[in-house]
């Protein structure tokens, strides 16, 4: 097992992924690098096998996939995920690492919204997306994460092996914080400054398919995590629609003591029984995932000690 582990998915990262490689070295020096390849067709694998990395690959498109292989297959009591944009700097990273390996920290979020990157960065729809995100799940979840985007962060081995990826893509990072918040694990936040690509360098997140992949995520997360509030919100909505139909329908019982519009009275019946459902689905679930927090946390108990032994 390694003490610290360096992840780094790239895809096309030619420009950037060789100094990426001798920064870690520079910085983590005991650190075993691993340069994880998405179907690269440029020369991304052959400078970061020349740089020293070890090179592993993941044939099925996506980041999400990608950090899927790699908490499979790398045992670490820390690891450290970068992208090999050079868009991060590695002098945090010792700080990130100490925190997982001395203060029992399960993820730390390398924060780039609070130093540098709304003036680095060029994108105005990723700054107003980022903010969109954040201020999205800090409201459903109860949290203080200061960025949920970032791509740079350090994990304990308890995290790695306990997180379910879904995601395919882009999404993960948001998968990965909800899944910290919810499950009440330590989450700490180190403010990191942010670079923008150099030039010829591409980012491969697209503002707007992505960023709905990332709203629905928490969407169906919120559904998932949260099943009490979700169908209670919906019981919400349906009752106020029924009330909506239903009082033209009053109305016109109290002026003519007849009901005209019968057809409408019963789809506000209906509409009401599905709110009703609702609110009694969201009580099942929610007990459903309270057990399933219950196993969560007997999960851990067993990783804990296999880390131990």
């Amino acid at each position: 097992m390694d003490r610290i582990a360096v992840l780094i998915p790239c895809y096309n990262e030619e420009k950037t992924i060789e100094k990426v490689v001798n920064d870690t070295k520079a910085a983590l020096p005991e650190a075993t690098i691993y340069v994880y390849d998405n179907n690269s067709h440029d020369h991304t694998v052959e400078l970061a096998a020349k740089s020293g990395a070890i090179i592993r690959y993941e044939r099925k498109q996506g980041k999400g996939n990608v950090i899927r292989r790699m908490f499979r297959e790398i045992d670490a009591q820390c690891y450290i995920m970068i992208d090999g944009d050079d868009t991060y700097p590695l002098e945090y990273a010792r700080a990130m690492a100490d925190k997982v390996l001395d203060e029992g920290a399960d993820m730390v979020v390398g924060d780039r919204l609070s130093s540098t990157y709304y003036q680095e960065n060029k994108r105005p729809f990723h700054n107003m997306g980022n903010s969109l995100v954040k201020s999205s799940i800090n409201i459903l979840f109860h949290s203080e994460i200061q960025d949920i985007m970032t791509g740079y962060r350090a994990f304990s081995y308890s995290f790695v092996k306990s997180f379910p990826v879904l995601s395919k893509g882009f999404e993960i990072e948001t998968e990965m914080t909800i899944h910290a918040v919810f499950n009440n694990l330590q989450v700490d936040n180190v403010v990191v400054n942010y670079r923008d690509r150099p030039e010829g360098s591409e980012s491969k997140l697209n503002t707007y398919t992505d960023g709905i992949k990332v709203l629905n995520t928490i969407l169906k997360m919120f559904r998932q995590y949260k099943p009490l509030a979700f169908f209670c919100a919906l019981a919400v909505l349906l009752t106020i629609l029924a009330v909506g139909f239903f009082i033209p329908v009053f109305i016109g019982y109290l002026e003519t003591g007849m009901v005209d519009k019968f057809p409408t009275l019963i789809v506000c019946g209906f509409v009401e029984l599905a709110a009703v459902q609702s609110i009694f689905a969201g009580l099942i679930l929610h007990n459903l995932g309270e057990q399933e927090r219950r196993n969560f946390e007997l999960k851990l108990i067993e990783i804990q000690d296999k880390l131990i032994q």
